[in-house]
């Protein structure tokens, strides 16, 4: 590959154009328009968005690093599907992180950073019932973000973020029928952070992520 190619590539991965469709597939996969397993081909959906290929094949690259794409030699580009197992592993991993977050935040909690969570708090509850999948799924990350932030622990959300990442699209079925309750479980994880109960918040934390997933620990 010579310079100008190498650069022509950097610059379209970086584009608002291939953002453009990283957030318009993001939303079809994670609102169910496009299912686990589902081919994703380049020419199809570069016709469907008025696009060249470049920005496609940038956006799905960017999507099979946050797990939500599979890219296989000869095959291409699939929507992720997990195999029972996995879902099992996924959850495990993400329930005990998710424990642990919530019983730092619980021992470090700041006036400041606890405010902007109420807020969060406040809106993703009054959003929960709406129709709008892709608003209540960025207010869910908002919320668990915001409580990393109180925890405190770098290390820790570096980890955390990918592991959201891959597992969105296992949760998110999920989550668009059990807005309410997803809700009131952080409602129950932050009174908790703000008693400074660290045991209770990270039991709280990990047994939400069990319902989320509708499995039992």
């Amino acid at each position: 590959m010579d310079t100008r190619t190498k650069e022509a590539t950097l610059g379209a991965s970086h584009s608002p154009l291939t953002q453009l469709v990283v957030s318009a597939l993001r939303e079809r996969i994670l609102g169910g328009a496009i299912a686990p397993g589902e081919r994703l081909v380049e020419g199809r959906l570069s016709d469907e968005f008025g696009v060249s290929r470049m920005p496609v094949r940038e956006a799905l690259r960017q999507l099979a690093a946050e797990g939500l794409v599979t890219i296989e030699p000869r095959r291409g580009a699939s929507v992720t599907s997990f195999s029972p197992d996995q879902v099992r592993e996924l959850v495990e991993v993400r329930a005990t992180l998710e424990g642990l977050n919530a019983k730092l935040a619980a021992k470090r909690h700041d006036p400041a950073q606890i405010a902007e969570l109420e807020r969060i708090l406040e809106e993703g509850t009054r959003l929960a019932e709406s129709e709008d999948v892709a608003t209540t799924m960025l207010m869910n990350q908002r919320f668990h973000d915001a409580l990393g932030n109180i925890a405190a622990n770098s290390v820790l959300q570096d980890i955390m973020r990918s592991l959201r990442d891959r597992t969105a699209l296992l949760f998110a079925p999920i989550n668009r029928v059990r807005g309410k309750q997803n809700w009131e479980e952080h409602a129950a994880i932050l009174r908790a952070v703000i008693k400074g109960d660290a045991e209770l918040a990270s039991l709280l934390a990990t047994r939400h992520v069990y319902n989320a997933a509708q499995m039992e620990p």
